[in-house]
């Protein structure tokens, strides 16, 4: 991973991909406004709870909520469930800093992945890529793309914690320098300079990913 973010590519990559030096609303990729869409999804006054701004939100990283399981989120109990498992998930800390038991299985934010993963037509990346709205610090975005650059591993959340909290925090440290050298705001978390840099290479590269 450490090698991979230093290749020269990656100061242009987060660059064009968050629309750095373009004009408003010049970026090319509609992912640029997931974490920033309304402010955020982890503001203090809908931090525990899904709003349909996120819903939106997950939208520009390509996939949509079905309607069914988005009106139980925003309506309905699994809406109240979900809220529940919030408000016992950290808002304010970085993965790098939080301790494994924060991703861990049965944790608060597992068990939400594992609620939503469950629902109807919505799967792993959907559930992963609503959580990291919200927790956009703690909990990571994780599709495809990225698995097919960086492996399988058991739990990508425990992998991914190990390899921040290596080596004094290395890799963590690497990204947040990335992030203020390719002129991203603070609101661009660690977890999405990551992200970021790896979708962008793997696309650049053309694997084909299952």
């Amino acid at each position: 991973m450490r090698v991979l973010l230093s290749a020269e590519r990656v100061m242009g990559d987060l660059r064009r991909y968050f629309g750095i030096g373009l004009p408003p609303g010049g970026a090319p990729f509609t992912g640029s406004r997931f974490e920033h869409l309304a402010g955020g999804g982890d503001r203090p006054e809908v931090a525990d709870r899904i709003t349909a701004e996120d819903l939106v939100a997950v939208q520009t990283l390509s996939v949509t909520v079905p309607a069914s399981v988005a009106l139980d989120i925003l309506e309905g109990r699994l809406g109240a469930r979900l809220s529940g498992l919030l408000q016992a998930i950290a808002r304010d800390i970085d993965m790098a800093d939080a301790e494994a038991a924060a991703v861990a299985d049965g944790s608060p934010a597992d068990q939400a992945w594992h609620l939503l993963r469950d629902q109807p037509d919505v799967g792993w990346v959907i559930a992963g890529k609503i959580l990291a709205r919200k927790r956009p610090r703690l909990l990571p975005v994780y599709d495809r793309v990225v698995r097919c650059a960086v492996g399988r591993p058991p739990s990508f959340w425990l992998a991914l914690h190990a390899a921040l909290r290596e080596d004094d925090a290395a890799l963590h440290r690497q990204l947040l320098e990335l992030r203020q050298a390719a002129g991203l705001p603070e609101t661009v978390s660690a977890l999405r300079v990551c992200d970021v840099a790896v979708w962008m290479n793997h696309r650049a590269v053309g694997h084909a990913c299952p």
